[in-house]
């Protein structure tokens, strides 16, 4: 047997048992036993309600998982992706239009089989526990905005990494590095401006108590902003969040409405500070460098395997291609992306507790930081009690239950 193929059915299979494992591990981790320290947020019977969401949650991935790992070995086994390949080449178009045809092609593919699952989380599970708040009709937008966004942008990105791989020789790689690199500051600059409101509507915060102390607050830490905004993120669902968005003094506080329902003025500013501790740590600064790096590492592995016959035989490939060799070294790339996930995770969570330290120095308020922490796990129904060995693997965030702990020894 070939083996590039038996590479990748381990790979495939692998990743499988491992989420199978995961996925087992945190539902045997979940405890009927309420941890005191939530004994004020929540009562019994909505402890019980953010298990039995976790149980749901998972089980779904569960399904998806299982179907999706069928059908791509399926479709690997018999063929399919050559299926694909002569279905783009018969329309005779040059060949970096026939890579993005191929590209977009299987990316139909895997939206139809995502679909059902997509469906069921949003309008059953998160119906049924009280989360959905998304219309028919707000879901077939966000699919065709995406979908145009995935054209607009992506499209002339995958078509700018063919040509560069096809007419840059051994340099290739380094040219696609570079390109995608700019491609992803320029975005984080258009994101805030042109892509987010795409999806939702930005309002300035009215003038009143909160504006005044969080302007305040980021005057007394010398901290730019743009301004603070809310976000209509109850449109979709009811869950809590924030974020910073965009760079320098283009930098936007963003609140979900929800948020503002749900959390005092202290606790709204404790969590800004923790926020505000990622950039004043250089978190941002810190990840991005590490992406960089990651990207290059990526794009010349992909250049070792560029057009390789043994992998194009295992995916019974007719013709061999530059853009089919992007797509299998995704297949091929996964194990060392499962590494640098982990490396990455271990990074971010740590960082957590560095935002959440600054968070504590800079308004001295260590109970509005621990109240506003579990208001946020009550009202997104958070698994307090993930298993370490998920929390090691998967986890971009300290489970809430470390971070509190974490947060008194500081104070």
């Amino acid at each position: 047997m070939n083996s590039w193929l038996i590479f990748l059915l381990v790979v495939i299979i692998g990743s499988y048992l491992l989420e199978l494992t995961i996925s087992y591990l945190n539902l045997k981790a979940l405890d009927p036993q309420l941890p005191k320290e939530f004994d004020d947020v929540f009562d019994a019977q909505e402890y019980a309600k953010s298990q039995e969401y976790t149980r749901a949650r998972t089980s779904l991935s569960l399904i998806s998982g299982s179907i999706g790992t069928c059908a791509t070995l399926t479709f690997l086994l018999l063929g399919g992706f050559n299926l694909v390949d002569s279905l783009v080449r018969s329309l005779e178009l040059n060949s970096i239009l026939t890579g993005l045809c191929f590209a977009g092609f299987l990316a139909l593919l895997g939206f139809l089989l995502n679909l059902p699952f997509s469906l069921y989380s949003t309008f059953v599970i998160e119906e049924r526990f009280g989360f959905n708040n998304t219309t028919a009709t707000t879901y077939v937008l966000d699919i065709l905005k995406s979908a145009l966004l995935m054209v607009v942008l992506g499209g002339p990105l995958l078509a700018l990494i063919l040509w560069f791989f096809e007419a840059a020789g051994s340099l290739a790689w380094i040219y696609c590095w570079i390109g995608v690199v700019l491609f992803s500051i320029l975005i984080q600059f258009l994101a805030p401006v042109i892509i987010m409101p795409l999806f939702n509507k930005f309002s300035p915060l009215e003038d009143g108590e909160l504006k005044e102390t969080i302007n305040g607050y980021t005057e007394r830490e010398k901290f730019r902003i743009q301004g603070i905004f809310t976000m209509d993120g109850s449109k979709r669902s009811s869950k809590v969040n924030a974020f910073f968005t965009g760079f320098g003094r283009f930098r936007k506080i963003v609140f979900y409405d929800t948020l503002m329902e749900k959390l005092t003025t202290g606790e709204i500013v404790a969590v800004l500070a923790h926020e505000m501790g990622h950039f004043k740590k250089k978190h941002i600064i810190k990840m991005l460098v590490i992406s960089v790096v990651q990207t290059g590492i990526m794009f010349y592995l992909l250049s070792l395997i560029m057009q390789n016959q043994g992998l194009f035989e295992a995916f019974k490939m007719d013709h061999i291609s530059t853009y089919a060799s992007l797509i299998f070294f995704g297949y091929l790339f996964s194990p060392v992306n499962m590494l640098v996930s982990i490396a990455f995770n271990f990074i971010s969570r740590k960082h957590e507790y560095e935002a959440d330290a600054y968070a504590i120095d800079s308004t001295s308020t260590v109970d509005d930081l621990i109240s506003g922490l579990k208001k946020l796990s009550q009202a997104n129904l958070v698994n307090l009690t993930p298993h370490p060995v998920a929390v090691f693997l998967e986890y971009t965030h300290p489970p809430v239950l470390e971070r509190i702990e974490a947060i008194r020894k500081l104070s």
